[in-house]
């Protein structure tokens, strides 16, 4: 009887495990990563450019355009593929004028897309187009501001400024040109920066002010923290000398995240205030961030993958039969008054809001 009791406790912990990470792989019908995934990516084939200051495709394009492509190489749907190549090409020709210029953290992600296209079709025309923005992030321009100079002097991106937004945007330029050249210099400037940003902005609770003049804790805005430390530690080589404080910073971020989720599943607006509306496009990057982090085995999947599966089957009522996503915050400039973040308006379909669940539905498929 003694031994029986034995093995029955020496498998207990396995079974378990297995029962946990299991949590992020069986879904009832309607809430599977494949059926949603094929609404919300489908739906961005037809749909219009969303430009930054009407003139270049914007960065909630570029993010929805990107997810759009890994779900479509995860699912192997060439079909889709093809048609979000295909919306791609003009950019090369009748569409050029589209593309961003170089001068600005939010245009400089752009370089992202096409790399992501060159990782899947191996055509050169996509390096030679999207290397650049990595590169330019670091190369000082003659009309640079003094205190852009004072930041690359001390060997961070000239577009530095502090706002926790930007540890997405220059994290997944640059670590995509590291995963395309295999040069260590982008992703040490990458880990460099992250830490900058880890060290100045990040509050003892884990969670980060808008900016170091803006002391609330913006959902959407720590949930570009939490994806971009995520892509970032997804690549960042294991003996990297910054991997343990950028791991650090990020098991911290989890930890606060598991304490403020809402009974019904996601986020407020701002993240600490209980009055404050749910908000979608920030709490389908946590959730991103959670989902990866118990996969990857950064996180204790018994702790985290309910609060990881509580969240996913939270936010797929929110998407409707179009595939598009309710109550996603607009762009939001910094600003040093609450009641601003309480008052943005709430959009459906919003790109900034799209391209999170593709992240969620591609973590999710991921073996």
């Amino acid at each position: 009887m003694r031994k029986i009791s034995l093995v029955i406790f020496a498998l207990f912990p396995i079974h378990f495990l297995f029962a946990q990470t299991n949590l992020l792989n069986d879904f009832p019908k309607g809430y599977t990563p494949e059926e949603v995934g094929e609404l919300i990516a489908y739906r961005f084939v037809d749909a219009k450019h969303a430009l930054h200051g009407g003139k270049w495709i914007s960065y909630p394009e570029t993010f929805y355009w990107r997810g759009a492509l890994k779900y479509a190489a995860t699912t192997k749907d060439k079909k889709l593929f093809k048609l979000l190549e295909n919306k791609f090409e003009p950019l090369f020709s009748t569409e050029k004028e589209l593309l961003p210029i170089k001068n600005h953290v939010d245009l400089n992600m752009f370089g992202c897309l096409p790399l992501e296209l060159y990782q899947i079709t191996k055509k050169k025309s996509y390096l030679k187009l999207g290397l650049p923005y990595a590169d330019t992030q670091w190369e000082v321009p003659n009309d640079a501001k003094p205190e852009q100079k004072e930041w690359a002097e001390k060997g961070f991106t000239w577009q530095t400024r502090l706002w926790i937004d930007d540890m997405y945007m220059i994290t997944i330029v640059q670590t995509q040109a590291f995963k395309v050249t295999k040069d260590s210099k982008y992703i040490d400037r990458a880990a460099k920066e992250m830490v900058l940003y880890l060290d100045e902005l990040q509050r003892p609770n884990g969670l980060f002010y808008h900016a170091p003049d803006v002391p609330y804790y913006w959902l959407r805005g720590n949930g570009w923290m939490a994806a971009g430390v995520t892509e970032l530690l997804r690549y960042l080589p294991t003996d990297h000398k910054d991997r343990p404080r950028i791991m650090q910073g990020y098991q911290i971020m989890m930890e606060s995240l598991k304490k403020y989720q809402n009974q019904d599943g996601i986020w407020n607006q701002l993240i600490d205030e209980p009055d404050c509306w749910p908000e979608t496009s920030g709490s389908a990057m946590f959730t991103y961030a959670l989902i990866t982090g118990v996969k990857q085995g950064w996180l204790d999947a018994e702790k985290y993958a309910p609060v990881a599966r509580k969240a996913w089957m939270a936010l797929v009522p929110y998407v409707d039969k179009k595939g598009a996503v309710s109550e996603v915050c607009v762009g939001t400039n910094k600003k040093y008054d609450k009641q601003y973040y309480y008052d943005r308006p709430r959009r459906t379909g919003d790109y900034h809001g799209q391209a999170p669940f593709l992240w969620c539905i591609v973590a999710l498929m991921e073996k």
